[in-house]
């Protein structure tokens, strides 16, 4: 290695410093999603845990909400269970959801911390029904009464048993499964936890990794990034259907999430190398962030 790479390299971790400095003892939100996800490849799966643990490592509270639609599909069809959406939403039934929980708990969960745990972090697998509460789900996000059965909303939130593992030193690690009233777990989705969670926590930052670069003026070209959101022009993109289908719950979440104490929200592509240490540590970042404006 000569000098000038040398030289890169240290201008990269000074770059770091100041952000490094300026989260330690910040709390952090990540949800961890989309195809990179259900890649057989393993390899993106492994960087994005290796960047938890450095985030972890820089002193920063680093909690995980997962999602793991694939594999509820895949276990589903293994069951003899068939999927049906309603606008995108999963109609859960009673078979369904016992599929739901037990693969997002025993399977999901923990092929997300043993992948932290090889990076060196320390998580702490959580099922979502112990530390969420909901109610069902009966609005969609239009305002349309729908029924999807076991499909919740959360209302609560168990801070103190989150910080507790916080606080032991643990990386919490949530699957998107909530305690309804009547003691049954329900599906949420994964987007609307971590929103629900980030909020709860007064998080810093809530960090949307998915298998999409950002929001983009015009879909189809990656190169039409939006780098900077602001609360005040999301309707109008609406309008447009820039954020449409699978945006329109994080969006959604993403605002609740900022109007109710989440300084910055980021949607990044888990695709690319280290997205989430670019996109935290470094001055242009890479993805799109939503503000208040």
């Amino acid at each position: 290695m000569n000098v000038a790479e040398v030289t890169a390299k240290a201008k990269v971790l000074l770059e770091a410093l100041p952000y490094i400095q300026d989260f330690r003892g910040s709390t952090f939100v990540v949800k961890y999603g989309g195809s990179f996800m259900d890649d057989p490849d393993p390899v993106a799966r492994t960087r994005v845990a290796y960047d938890i643990a450095f985030l972890a490592a820089c002193g920063i509270n680093v909690v995980v909400v997962h999602g793991g639609g694939k594999a509820i599909t895949k276990a589903m069809e293994s069951s003899g269970l068939k999927a049906n959406f309603v606008n995108g939403l999963r109609v859960t039934d009673a078979a369904t959801i016992a599929v739901v929980k037990k693969t997002l708990d025993e399977i999901v969960n923990k092929d997300v911390c043993d992948a932290v745990a090889a990076a060196k972090g320390k998580p702490k697998g959580l099922p979502g029904d112990t530390v969420l509460v909901c109610e069902k789900l009966v609005v969609d996000d239009d305002g349309n009464a729908v029924d999807l059965g076991y499909v919740g909303d959360v209302t609560e939130v168990k801070v103190k048993l989150i910080k507790k593992e916080i606080g032991d030193g643990f990386i919490p690690i949530i699957s998107p499964v909530a305690e309804g009233y009547d003691g049954m777990p329900y599906n949420v989705n994964a987007d609307l936890v971590a929103g629900r969670v980030a909020s709860a926590l007064r998080a810093r930052r809530l960090v949307y990794m998915s298998d999409v670069p950002g929001l983009l003026s015009n879909p189809p070209d990656p190169a039409s990034l939006i780098s900077t959101l602001k609360i005040s022009q999301v309707d109008e993109l609406k309008k447009k259907g820039v954020i449409d289908k699978g945006m329109r719950p994080k969006v959604q979440s993403a605002i609740r999430a900022l109007e109710e104490g989440v300084q910055r929200v980021h949607f990044i592509d888990g695709r690319l190398p280290h997205s989430l240490l670019l996109e935290i540590f470094t001055d242009k970042g890479i993805g799109t962030e939503i503000v208040h404006g």
